[in-house]
């Protein structure tokens, strides 16, 4: 049976990755900290009690390489990451579970014979110019474990895909600095108004279709290098963003900034299907509009709150 381990499980990607799983019959376990439930069960209902609830800290390399020998896991998706503004405020914590904890859940795959791996880059790996000179500490991490990657393939044959997620929008997309655009949108399905604090030409993603995309990368074992890959999306500025937000609730007052991340705007995205097959992305518009739904059900049940 194939029991993928998600570590970071509680994060949106984390949240619509099992929703992947679940969705194709795989066993899944979820590897997260105490605490912070909620995107799981705005995502999953009540399927999460299909999911195995594991509390660790990928910080502690004995009982991660415990956790994947001792739960049977034949793949994994490493997900688990101290995001900006966090990172940016605790530096070496965010050092610390970014690029040691990765180096921990290569050596957990290597003691259990693991010898494929999927987990999260991030487009903030570039600068604007599109050369590896990362703006943030968390960008300088993330390059760092790609490097990490490229060495354990080498060593020790651990074949790897990464992906590089842009702006990532939908239910559970409640933190970081791109997670604007989904506030804006549970803002919206509130009637409540809400201010983008940055604009410009960005690639958008749904969670739904980039937490599929990992799971096909985890589960991608025939492959034999390391790897990283641009997920397709959507390319569009804040303004066609904010008029997919007004059409799905029309009466909304969302705004936005001029300024722009400091992240490329134009990048190849063709050849993560040349490595796993035909992808098919959700379309702005209609992503939007499903999350807004979403947030409008959400609301009701009152497992989301409205943005203060």
């Amino acid at each position: 049976m194939t029991t993928v381990l998600v570590t970071g499980a509680k994060g949106c990607i984390g949240a619509w990755a099992l929703r992947a799983l679940l969705d194709d019959g795989h066993g899944a376990v979820a590897l997260d900290l105490p605490g912070n439930m909620h995107r799981l069960q705005l995502v999953l209902g009540d399927d999460l009690n299909r999911v195995t609830l594991l509390e660790g800290d990928i910080l502690d390399a004995a009982a991660l390489a415990e956790t994947v020998q001792a739960q049977g896991i034949t793949h994994i998706l490493h997900l688990a990451a101290l995001q900006v503004p966090a990172a940016r405020a605790h530096p070496t914590r965010g050092a610390q579970v970014n690029v040691v904890g990765t180096v921990n859940v290569f050596e957990a795959a290597r003691a259990a014979g693991i010898r494929h791996i999927a987990y999260a880059s991030s487009i903030a790996a570039y600068s604007p110019e599109l050369t590896f000179e990362p703006r943030t500490l968390y960008g300088v991490w993330k390059l760092a474990n790609e490097g990490t990657a490229r060495i354990y393939h080498l060593d020790h044959g651990i074949s790897s895909i990464a992906l590089r997620p842009y702006v990532v929008y939908g239910l559970g997309r409640d933190f970081g600095v791109t997670s604007a655009p989904t506030v804006a949108m549970l803002a919206a399905a509130a009637g409540q108004p809400y201010h983008i604090p940055f604009g410009g030409d960005m690639l958008y993603q749904s969670g739904r279709d980039i937490g599929r995309l990992f799971v096909r990368c985890a589960l991608a074992t025939q492959f034999d290098r390391a790897a990283v890959y641009n997920p397709p999306g959507t390319l569009a500025d804040t303004r066609r963003v904010v008029e997919a937000i007004e059409r799905a609730a029309p009466g909304s007052a969302v705004t936005y900034d001029d300024t722009a991340l400091p992240f490329p705007t134009h990048f190849d995205t063709d050849e993560l299907e040349e490595a796993i097959g035909s992808i098919t992305m959700t379309p702005l518009e209609a992503g939007v509009a499903e999350t807004i739904a979403g947030f409008r059900e959400a609301l009701e049940k009152r497992l989301v709150t409205p943005p203060q």
